[in-house]
């Protein structure tokens, strides 16, 4: 066999560069733009996230510390006893009994309220006397000339200390016994059934005039 009319192969020659530079394979191009935009996102999620983590824990430490002090003022109503009578002693000398229905760190309100009387005074004072002879009454809140209501609310700066009543105290009883014989409440026409606790022995009605020693 004749093989002489064969040409030999040849390789096929790479096209040389337009720029006239040396002809190597050019790499792929690859697209950085989306994956920049992809991390640019990331990035902001994770300072998002950051930033509500820090608000909710200021906001947690700020619920816990109003809590707490919160429940540091409220410990004082859990010796409020609702089925004693209360003695609210306020720095002017002034004494209440009666129910505490609200007690906070800017008032006190006082229901069912009454006050101690001593012979010859006007106002709703505890005045302490050295003499064993003064008549004390207890007066019950209401039939005063402005006609004020059941009710008072105390600054709680004037308040210096407020105690539980025992039942079987004077005031307690004296309280009970007006009760007793006023169940549709207090008639300010006639005050001669008002309740009246004594000091020396002496015992004065509210309303009436003070005995002679």
């Amino acid at each position: 066999m004749d093989f002489s009319n064969r040409s030999p192969q040849t390789t096929a020659e790479p096209m040389p560069p337009t720029n006239g530079g040396p002809s190597v394979a050019q790499a792929p191009r690859h697209n950085r733009s989306g994956s920049s935009r992809n991390n640019d996102v990331w990035a902001r999620v994770g300072i998002l996230a950051a930033v509500l983590a820090v608000v909710v824990l200021i906001v947690g430490l700020i619920f816990v510390v109003y809590s707490n002090a919160n429940s540091k003022k409220n410990t004082e109503t859990t010796y409020v006893d609702s089925s004693k009578l209360q003695a609210v002693f306020l720095n002017t000398g002034q004494v209440y009994f009666g129910n505490v229905k609200t007690l906070n760190s800017s008032y006190v309100v006082l229901a069912n309220i009454f006050y101690l009387q001593t012979s010859g005074s006007s106002t709703g004072s505890a005045s302490s006397s050295s003499s064993s002879n003064n008549n004390v009454t207890l007066v019950k809140l209401g039939c005063e000339l402005h006609r004020p209501y059941d009710q008072m609310v105390i600054n709680r700066t004037q308040v210096t200390f407020w105690e539980n009543l025992q039942s079987d105290g004077q005031v307690a009883k004296a309280v009970s016994t007006f009760e007793k014989q006023n169940p549709n409440g207090q008639k300010c026409a006639d005050q001669s059934s008002s309740p009246s606790t004594t000091t020396g022995g002496s015992t004065q009605p509210a309303g009436t005039a003070p005995a002679k020693p």
